[in-house]
């Protein structure tokens, strides 16, 4: 019986009580049996106990009845775990199967002891094709035969069925849960709403297409995929490319430990490939055999479309968000604060451009620093809490210089120091031209500003782009040519490509010291070193 006021891990508890029971009544049965006790045999009917209800008013089913339907388990096969089980839960089950066994040093269950107790036993259980040890429900011990090994449920199972819930430890290492993420862009929700209706087709889970999340706006394809997940009901794990094993056995066992994990706890899978590197071919082989081996929902994020795939794929591009969601966002954020910075949000809006997620960090750190500060000192805190956000991305890439010098430590000719007051203003204006004036609308590409500086070394090239960044209030970067030259072909440009791409998020100033050997003329093509030095020239240009 069951009391509408019990809790889930009540009815739960009861139940696997009453199923360790019924396989104890097997036991005993089968001990009665052997030794001819006919007494002792209508003792073991007596205890022998049926599977309780549990109701309409549970919560949720039994730990036990989840686990048997979604690995299809048989009746016998139920027995069995239940077996090991109680081995573990209930130190008399060691014991029983001793003396089930007639031999006092097997007090542990096998597959041979399970065949002549249990009910419904068939030996297709036994197979390694079979549920129990294909998704590693139990383990079988080596060394004896098949029906003589000593068995054992998997541990992470064993808690399962007790109705405590955790990531299993082999895979704790790889995997890490989403973070929580607030509320998505208008752009970043259509695309959810997308993914979710792509996902809505199917009738059954593993039939769910692969959404694959292409761009580089990090952040906002992990945002997309929670959203997508919170949606279904799905816990979201994320496992990095870099986390990945290589070895083929290792990524097949993966596999299969990621698909019970999937199943037991309802989560799907986003694989993480932003950081992959072409040139790893063991590790985009392990990438292509798990999305391919793995069933049910998978999300993959990258920077680049990957190719089809045997599974379908539904792919979108996500982009950072615009002007007009940024500034939404600020306000958002900001809240009543928005109304003291007297349009300064359109200059760091033009100066910065963020995801939701740094939008929302900067403005908390810039209200928990300036809670009761002037406009100016408000302005300012937002301004370098921007800053902040954006440098974890150059920092591994350039060296950060700290700006010290200002316009009286610069001696130049008055119409040299007009040019660079000029610089100044053209970034200081960008807002106003490009958003109010609205020639931002007439292109994407072109909206940078660059300054070449030539000079004899010593003329202070360096000291007047730190004057410049002093005075916008910007990092500035120096760029090693030693990390960004490769003498690979395309690795050139993939190194300044992801200087540039992290330059634009916040809006630093980038200083290509001895920058000939990279903004060089193009050459005569004589050989095919040069043709391809001729590449990266372009590239830049």
């Amino acid at each position: 019986m069951t009391n509408a006021s019990d809790s889930w891990d009540v009815l739960n508890q009861r139940y696997l009580t009453a199923g360790l029971e019924r396989v104890r009544g097997a036991l005993q049965r089968h001990i009665a049996r052997m030794q001819g006790t006919p007494d002792a045999e209508a003792t073991a009917r007596a205890s022998q106990h049926e599977l309780p209800v549990t109701g309409a008013t549970a919560v949720a089913p039994p730990a036990l009845d989840r686990l048997c339907s979604t690995f299809g388990l048989s009746p016998f096969e139920r027995d069995l775990l239940l077996l090991c089980a109680g081995v573990e839960l209930d130190a008399s089950f060691s014991s029983l199967c001793a003396l089930a066994q007639g031999d006092p040093q097997r007090a542990y269950p096998t597959f041979g002891l399970a065949l002549a107790a249990l009910p419904g036993a068939h030996w297709s259980a036994l197979t390694p094709i079979a549920p129990l040890r294909r998704w590693r429900l139990i383990e079988v011990g080596a060394g004896q035969a098949l029906t003589l090994s000593p068995l054992r449920i998997d541990e992470r199972v064993l808690h399962y069925l007790a109705g405590v819930p955790y990531l299993d430890e082999r895979l704790a290492g790889i995997l890490e849960p989403a973070p929580e993420t607030s509320e998505l862009a208008p752009s970043h929700r259509a695309l959810a709403e997308q993914a979710l209706a792509a996902w809505s087709q199917p009738r059954r889970r593993s039939q769910l297409p692969i959404i694959q999340l292409a761009g580089d706006e990090h952040a906002g394809k992990h945002a997309i995929a929670s959203a997508i997940c919170a949606a279904i009901g799905l816990r979201l794990c994320i496992i990095a490319v870099g986390a990945l094993p290589t070895a083929p056995s290792e990524v097949e066992a993966l596999i299969r430990l990621w698909e019970r994990e999937a199943a037991l706890s309802g989560s799907a899978l986003l694989l993480d490939c932003d950081e992959l590197d072409a040139g790893d071919s063991a590790r985009a082989a392990a990438v292509t055999r798990l999305i391919e081996g793995t069933n049910g929902a998978i999300l993959v994020a990258s920077r680049e479309r990957r190719r089809a795939m045997q599974r379908p794929v539904v792919t979108f591009e996500v982009r950072r968000p615009g002007a007009a969601e940024q500034r939404a966002i600020w306000q958002g954020a900001l809240g009543e604060a928005a109304g003291r910075l007297n349009g300064q949000v359109e200059l760091l809006i033009s100066q910065f451009s963020l995801d939701a997620q740094a939008i929302r960090a900067a403005s908390d750190e810039a209200l928990g620093r300036a809670s009761q500060a002037r406009e100016s000192s408000l302005v300012h805190t937002l301004w370098d809490a921007c800053r902040a956000q954006a440098r974890p991305k150059l920092d591994d890439l350039a060296q950060r210089i700290e700006p010290a010098a200002s316009w009286d430590d610069l001696v130049l000719p008055e119409a040299q120091r007009q040019v660079l007051r000029d610089i100044a203003a053209h970034v200081r204006q960008r807002a106003r031209v490009y958003e109010a004036w609205g020639f931002a609308s007439k292109g994407e590409r072109g909206l940078g500003i660059s300054a070449l500086f030539a000079g004899a070394s010593g003329t202070g090239k360096t000291m007047a782009a730190e004057v410049i960044a002093h005075e916008l209030r910007l990092d500035l970067y120096r760029i090693d040519l030693s990390a960004m030259v490769s003498k690979y072909i395309g690795e050139t440009e993939k190194n300044l490509r992801r200087v540039f791409d992290a330059a634009e998020v916040g809006g630093a100033i980038l200083l290509f010291d001895e920058a000939d050997a990279l903004f060089g003329k193009r050459t005569e093509v004589k050989d095919s070193h040069d043709r391809y030095a001729n590449i990266e020239v372009s590239y830049l240009l």
